[in-house]
């Protein structure tokens, strides 16, 4: 137990249980079974749903036109209809509540809940360098993102794909690592002073205030405890990669080339597990007109697009980008399947979702959500169909995967089970 972890505890009380993050940081680490890895996805203007949804259920079910492009996967995903967040409706406010599943984005004073990943990451303790990696593509980092933390605040995408490089495998000199630590010791100096100014305070309140209180210590701690572990990985050489510095694309038209160079960053994190948790914000409404070939461009942003009000030339450039976005799952699908852990396919260890905050753009419709869960070890092959009408909850399939992580949790924001048809492979 680290010093000022004692101290804490001595001072917070007697109340607050024995935590994963009070043991050794490289301790947790060491497991002669493969991780599992999560990596979800979200394209914050969904997709065509009648393309992309089949119209047959069950292991047997003929795919759709869009998921032809993963005809060659077919046994490692499962496509799922009839799912969607209760009460999280208003169309595109929607867009920073897909892993949250945060009730009435539109209502006055909304503060948003914590979400999937950051979710998983409290659970797990952090066990590599990067607790989780928060990505994004033409992202408005101000305003939207896929992560936040308990507190409702946003956590920014990095849509760099250089500076996420040089954060996973360059190593500063001396100097640099010198700074690092500095800087991590005067928080932790900071933090040290905080408490025990608010020891001597909360000696004068009643216990209602003792009680909130006694969750600001628990909130400070735990900033804390990510400090020292940040401090434990930096004096720790970063991971080796044969890989050269990727080159950004700034170029917001060149949407699929920097669609597909997050998805390899994402890749190259998990097989040098840097992460193993790692969201990725598609941010079409930011998106404008973009490039569907080398030799034709989209005739509007896509925002303006996914409104088409049936008109068939958008219909046709839409289903293109669809299609494109699709060809790209099943790549990342492909060199996931190709690379090996200890004897599995890494995409045997890796769930990846693909899914929208959006069933309906074009009538700003928030229910049927487009949802594939591909990899991890389950039982796939299917289409899990549930009532379009009076859709299951989505954090249902949420809770599943947070259990494939190994996290003993039967809740996650408005879920009612798991769902129950996904099964793993061995059980």
């Amino acid at each position: 137990m680290h010093r000022r972890a004692l101290l804490k505890s001595a001072a917070v009380a007697m109340a607050l249980p024995s935590l994963e993050c009070m043991f050794p940081v490289f301790g947790q680490t060491a497991s002669e079974t493969p991780p599992h890895r999560m990596l979800l996805i979200s394209n914050n203007l969904g997709v065509l749903p009648k393309p992309f949804f089949p119209t047959q259920t069950g292991p047997g079910y003929e795919l759709s036109p869009y998921l032809t492009e993963l005809a060659d996967f077919r046994n490692d995903f499962t496509v799922f209809s009839g799912l969607s967040h209760p009460d999280v409706e208003g169309g595109h406010s929607t867009e920073n509540c897909f892993l949250t599943g945060a009730r009435s984005p539109t209502r006055s004073g909304f503060r948003n809940t914590i979400s999937l990943d950051q979710f998983a990451t409290e659970k797990l303790g952090q066990v590599t360098r990067f607790p989780t990696l928060n990505l994004g593509v033409n992202i408005d980092k101000a305003n939207r993102s896929l992560s936040w933390t308990r507190d409702g605040v946003l956590l920014p995408a990095e849509d760099r794909a250089s500076a996420l490089f040089s954060k996973m495998f360059m190593q500063g000199d001396k100097a640099t690592v010198a700074r690092e630590l500095h800087r991590l010791t005067e928080r932790g100096s900071i933090l040290d002073t905080l408490l025990d100014d608010t020891r001597q305070f909360s000696q004068r309140l009643g216990s209602n205030d003792r009680s909130r209180l006694d969750q600001y210590f628990t909130s400070v701690r735990e900033v804390e405890q990510r400090l020292h572990t940040a401090r434990e990985w930096e004096l720790r050489p970063k991971t080796a990669t044969t890989e050269s510095m990727p080159d950004d694309i700034t170029d917001k038209k060149l949407f699929f080339q920097k669609f597909e160079l997050m998805l390899s960053m994402a890749r190259l994190a998990f097989e040098s597990d840097s992460t193993r948790i790692i969201t990725l914000m598609v941010d079409a409404f930011a998106t404008p007109s973009f490039k569907l070939h080398e030799d034709q461009n989209t005739t509007d942003g896509y925002h303006n697009l996914s409104h088409h009000g049936q008109a068939e030339g958008k219909v046709k450039q839409l289903e293109e980008a669809d299609r494109q976005q699709m060809s790209l799952l099943r790549s990342l699908l492909q060199e996931l399947s190709d690379k090996r852990e200890k004897g599995d396919r890494l995409l045997d260890r890796t769930m990846i979702l693909f899914g929208s905050n959006m069933g309906n753009s074009n009538t700003h419709d928030n229910t049927n959500l487009p949802a594939l869960l591909a990899g991890g070890g389950f039982k796939h092959g299917q289409h899990l169909a549930f009532n379009r009408e009076t859709n299951k909850p989505l954090s249902n399939l949420y809770v599943s995967m947070l259990q494939r992580l190994g996290i003993e949790s039967d809740h996650f924001a408005s879920s009612t089970s798991t769902v129950t048809d996904l099964e793993l492979k061995n059980a």
